[in-house]
């Protein structure tokens, strides 16, 4: 008769326990607010209302004084020096949109965009949803000096607009979720089209030769077959350094690297328990003998590499990444780009201007264009309506659509070089965005009745069933 093996120990050797007891108790509260959906909009509304109260209090010379701070490193005769801003918007925000990438990569590959019939109704409402706002921005700003910001009302932040629908509770729908998150999925690859562009300065050829260098080291690693992320590392910064000396905004290296990372599992997870059975076996056949500790490192290391295989590189990079750029990127890229100093008649009329274009083509113009195409596509029975959707839905939709957030500010940089004017584009934003989230609490508690216990769970079978394979 063997002797029962007795269980692992509950924490380390080396810690004490009360202590640890204490820090485990410290953390509940954190952990459970991380696990909120929205947390990451909770900390991007916290972060701007700091920054645009730093902005106009007495210490808002230090505001200006801390991003402007200059942050480089110097090689011999070599030395690169930039802002702590554009640290934040050019480097920073490259893994953002690598995220961003990856998420469109997968959604293409498998999600809500792979197939016509289900990507057609968010393909439309995305397209009208950023063409209504940019009509309305020139019909509002239309002056030469405040046209190049028609971009910035076009795009959609998910972690406020998720956050906000989170905040109704059980009257959205799993099926509402899904259908925002491919609307705001193709709303941020319009995005990045238009930066590419429109919002890029003369392009230099040598820079593009090293970005295309950088491209075919990636796809080159890729064919050998290397599994290592951080090897990967080294040519996605040649590429980033190519598209910056390109005159292209470096940003949009991370999207193209994020496009080209695998959605394929190698193992995938019949292959996982399959190894790792087998593994478990071997280990259990064996005796405990001298070489015990060796085995029980190379059965380790085969499982890590079937447990690192189990998810394809993309679906691995996102579940790790997420984290950080929600609580964050996103975050300081807030703080730093929401500083906009409303006190001693820094914004002239034609910030007035474009923050009333920017304000109106979110609030206005989302809804408007969301609808108008999704109606259309119903109409031309080009696209279906998810089950359990209504037209209450899609209002609801639609203005939480005009929650612009991060990409709206993202753009505003790029669009104005006039600090009033970027500043009047922010404000636009900033208004915008805390209107629509108000529009669609209010207006979602009128609208929508609280989903009964039997109508959740078959909603959330049915926008389980339309994300399967």
């Amino acid at each position: 008769m063997s002797t029962p093996v007795p269980p692992p120990p509950t924490s380390p050797p080396e810690a004490w326990e009360p202590l640890l007891r204490l820090v485990r108790l410290a953390s509940r509260p954190l952990e459970r607010f991380l696990r909120i959906q929205a947390a990451s909009g909770i900390l991007l509304l916290v972060a701007a209302a700091v920054a645009l109260a730093w902005a106009n209090s007495p210490w808002a010379e230090s505001y200006t004084r801390l991003w402007h701070t200059p942050v480089g490193f110097r090689l011999g005769a070599f030395s690169f020096e930039r802002s702590l801003e554009w640290v934040v918007n050019d480097g920073l925000m490259v893994i953002f949109f690598f995220v961003v990438g990856m998420e469109i990569r997968r959604e293409v590959h498998h999600g809500e965009l792979s197939e016509w019939r289900r990507a057609a109704l968010p393909v439309a409402a995305a397209l009208g949803g950023m063409l209504a706002p940019a009509l309305l921005y020139l019909a509002f700003a239309g002056a030469p000096e405040t046209r190049s910001g028609w971009g910035v009302p076009m795009a959609t932040d998910i972690a406020f607009a998720l956050g906000i629908l989170t905040l109704l509770g059980q009257r959205v729908p799993p099926a509402l979720r899904v259908l925002l998150l491919a609307l705001a999925v193709i709303d941020d690859l319009g995005a990045i089209v238009v930066i590419a562009l429109f919002y890029s300065s003369g392009v230099s050829l040598a820079g593009l030769l090293t970005a295309a260098l950088g491209f075919v080291g990636v796809l080159a690693m890729q064919r050998l077959g290397v599994r290592s992320k951080w090897a990967y590392v080294a040519p996605a910064l040649v590429a980033w350094a190519g598209i910056y000396a390109a005159g292209i905004h470096p940003t949009i290296a991370g999207v193209i690297v994020g496009l080209m990372t695998p959605v394929r599992a190698w193992l995938g997870p019949q292959g996982l328990l399959v190894d790792v059975r087998q593994e478990l076996e071997t280990l259990g056949q064996q005796s405990t003998g001298a070489h015990s500790h060796e085995d029980l490192s190379r059965v380790l290391r085969h499982v890590d590499l079937a447990r690192r295989e189990a998810l394809s590189p993309a679906e691995s990079l996102i579940e790790s990444l997420h984290p950080w750029v929600a609580f964050g990127i996103m975050p300081v890229f807030a703080l730093a780009n929401a500083g906009v100093q409303l006190s001693g008649g820094t914004l002239g009329a034609s910030a007035w201007s474009v923050a009333t274009a920017v304000a109106v083509g979110l609030v206005v113009g989302k809804p408007v264009g969301v609808l108008l195409a999704i109606g259309a596509t119903l109409r031309l029975r080009i696209g279906t309506l998810p089950a359990g959707l209504t037209a209450r839905h899609l209002v609801v939709l639609g203005l939480v659509a005009g929650v612009g957030f991060t990409m709206a500010l993202f753009i505003a940089q790029l669009a104005f070089t006039d600090a009033s004017l970027l500043a009047g584009a922010k404000l636009g934003v900033l208004a915008a965005s805390a209107c629509a989230a108000i529009l669609t609490l209010v207006l979602g508690r009128l609208l929508l009745p609280p989903v009964t216990v039997g109508n959740a769970a078959r909603s959330a079978d049915e926008a389980e069933s339309s994300t399967e394979l």
